[in-house]
């Protein structure tokens, strides 16, 4: 598997505290993306599925695990293996995609169908500019949509939720931003409060 990132415990990328995994490689190149640098499919680093099910597995006090990217979809033989043994944990699977349901369902693809078959809640559809809205949580433009495939979650329990973000800073000094929220104000501010 390529992933450009895993965080293993944040409360922003969905329900409860999660396990993050971004997987490295999109081909849909949405105009605006806020994650353009897990595009390049040769970028990130190689995991196969069994450590990053370790560490999933020791990670405590985790609701679940959600795949972000990049384009989960496009390693979808992996990804669908992985979210396999996680639900064997017990754990709930949530996926950002590009896609829409629609076309993930008319695919041939056996793995595509495997990995639709161990996800709880599906966010699907690509991030359109024009119609940027954070009025509901996790969900980046107005187009994008929760899919509920099995009853783990309802809309009643994700509008309670609230976008957030969290902020990380590296040994190294540098710092990552993740969840939902205006990412280029947030950076402005926190510059300014670090210089």
């Amino acid at each position: 598997m390529r992933i450009y990132q895993i965080i293993e415990k944040t409360s922003v990328e969905g329900p409860g505290i999660r396990f993050c995994i971004w997987a490295q490689g999109c081909s849909r190149h949405c105009e605006g993306c806020f994650a353009k640098e897990t595009w390049n499919h040769s970028g990130g680093i190689e995991y196969s599925v069994e450590e990053i099910f370790e560490k999933i597995k020791n990670t405590k006090e985790i609701e679940g695990v959600t795949f972000l990217g990049g384009e989960p979809f496009e390693q979808a033989k992996d990804f669908a293996l992985l979210a396999k043994k996680i639900k064997s944990l017990g754990l709930s699977v949530l996926c950002f995609t590009g896609f829409t349901i629609e076309e993930l369902k008319k695919s041939n693809n056996k793995h595509i169908k495997d990995f639709l078959d161990n996800i709880d809640l599906l966010i699907d559809s690509p991030f359109e500019q024009d119609k940027i809205s954070l009025d509901m949580p996790w969900i980046g433009s107005s187009n994008q949509r929760y899919i509920f495939l099995t009853d783990k979650y309802n809309m009643d329990e994700i509008k309670k939720y609230k976008n957030k973000v969290e902020v990380r800073i590296q040994k190294n000094g540098a710092f990552i931003i993740n969840g939902m929220g205006d990412f280029s104000k947030i950076k402005e501010k926190f510059i300014e409060k670090v210089i």
